[in-house]
């Protein structure tokens, strides 16, 4: 199994778009070891779309020399000497996104190339795919391709939920799988990505984790995705949710030049850990005010016989009370046991409970609770 936990690391494409270059990833290799991000968890360091030219060469796809001059194999090797891991960019269709050769119908060439490049993530998109092709089937292909190229390269499908992937990628040998839009650099976006992830969340957990698109967080409304920006607090609340959620923690800001908040945030150690605990279990939905009021109550089972709960408000039109029955987790009403809860965001005690945690929480706003039974 290449994943236990879900992957974290940072991608081109939010900030960068096509404008992209060998000088840029090693720049960014170099500042998430010197900047605290390798410590904190993040290793894969992914070129999006636009790396190669218009036409394939001899059957394969040639990186483009004036953005890589050295190729890719000299890249690949720069990042893993930096102890991280280096992940790559193809489609499933006949061209990219951005209209360059995709893989369709030459997966098993491409998934040997990749290989040989020291590729160990591969993000597989799904533009321009054949109407008359079957997704199954082309994301099987590059899969069993993956899985005899005589490298382990984590296999990160995003095919945006079409043909309903979550219900059999699993199946196929995906690790991770894409099944919202592309997310942009604002509230309702990622808020609007979150909810709409509640009923499918079930599926994901060990070895095959719902990837709810690359963060935004220290954006600031700049970049390629840039539509409005965020404040702090709510770039606070989109890394909450994911984490909480158990997705992939893929930054899309520029790691060279963050800013301390925005670092700070990314760098959240309690949430980090909620995100990578051992157990890998999905959360489940306990609660969703969806008219109006945005307030959704969620628990996950944590290794160690913990676990955590959550309120979250996603709505701006006043402050919300938010209830958790222990019950609902498994811990019986009136049943005498103590439950010490610990806030997730800052490790500070919270306090012992019997029965139920209820909080009034703040628009955009949450709170995120481990909590342990005293014994």
């Amino acid at each position: 199994m290449l994943l236990k936990k879900p992957p974290m690391g940072w991608n081109t494409w939010n900030t960068f778009g096509k404008d992209i270059n060998e000088k840029l990833i090693m720049e960014t290799a170099d500042a998430i070891v010197e900047k605290g991000y390798k410590d904190a968890g993040y290793e894969y360091v992914i070129i999006d779309d636009c790396w190669h030219l218009p036409e394939r060469a001899d059957g394969k796809q040639v990186p483009n020399p004036e953005k890589f001059p050295h190729g890719m194999k000299y890249l690949a090797d720069y990042i893993h000497s930096k102890g991280l891991k280096f992940g790559m960019y193809s489609c499933s269709g006949v061209m990219t996104c951005e209209n360059l050769p995709g893989s369709y119908g030459y997966e098993y060439i491409d998934a040997k190339q990749f290989a040989e490049w020291g590729v160990d993530y591969l993000k597989y998109d799904f533009c321009h795919f054949p109407k008359t092709a079957d997704a199954k089937m082309a994301y099987s292909t590059m899969a069993m391709a993956l899985r005899n190229c005589g490298r382990d390269i984590v296999f990160a499908a995003c095919n945006w939920g079409e043909c309903d992937s979550h219900l059999w990628m699993r199946s196929r040998g995906i690790n991770t799988y894409r099944s919202t839009g592309d997310i942009s650099d604002n509230k309702v976006s990622f808020c609007d990505i979150f909810e709409s992830q509640l009923e499918k969340i079930s599926l994901s957990g060990n070895g095959f984790f719902n990837d709810m698109d690359m963060l935004i967080v220290g954006m600031y409304g700049k970049g390629n995705v840039a539509l409005g920006g965020c404040s702090d607090e709510e770039y606070l609340l989109h890394f909450a949710l994911w984490s909480f959620m158990g997705s992939p923690l893929i930054i899309g800001g520029d790691i060279r030049n963050m800013g301390a908040v925005g670092k700070g945030i990314l760098q959240n150690r309690n949430l980090i850990a909620l995100n990578q605990d051992s157990d890998a279990l999905p959360p489940f939905l306990l609660g969703h005010d969806g008219g109006g009021g945005k307030l959704i109550t969620m628990a996950r089972m944590l290794s160690g016989g913990r676990f955590a709960v959550a309120i979250f408000n996603l709505g701006d039109d006043g402050w919300k009370k938010g209830s958790v029955l222990f019950n609902d987790i498994g811990i019986p009403i009136n049943s005498g046991i103590k439950v010490r809860l610990t806030d997730a965001l800052n490790g500070n005690e919270m306090g012992i409970y019997y029965d139920c945690y209820q909080e009034n929480i703040e628009p955009m706003k949450f709170r995120i609770a481990i909590g342990e039974i005293v014994k």
